[in-house]
């Protein structure tokens, strides 16, 4: 799940959550495969930003997906013989790849 500007929203992405009014009326509701003319309807209606499924859109700076997962073997590579920490390094792994869908 990613929040991005409305602005880089593209036909297809499908929303993760709710776009909710100000006074917490419901505009789009989350599953939501996007069009051209809905995002074009979000942004006369004031819509900034947006949380879509998985991880469309890669912001200057951060990190690939390969990139973290990198990061994370080499965090945890001085413990590979503590079976304890092992385990813990893989549900670390999931929840890393499960955020980039």
């Amino acid at each position: 799940m990613q929040t991005i500007p409305l602005s880089l929203a593209t036909s297809s992405m499908i929303l993760a959550r709710d776009i909710l009014r100000e006074d917490g009326i419901i505009l789009c509701g989350k599953g939501t495969a996007l069009s051209e003319t809905l995002i074009e309807r979000l942004k006369r209606l004031g819509v900034q930003t947006i949380t879509v499924e998985g991880h469309p859109i890669a912001e200057e700076g951060e990190k690939t997906l390969e990139g973290e997962l990198a990061d994370l073997e080499e965090r945890f590579r001085p413990r590979t013989g503590d079976p304890l920490l092992m385990r813990v390094k893989e549900i670390i792994k999931d929840l890393i790849v499960t955020s980039w869908q």
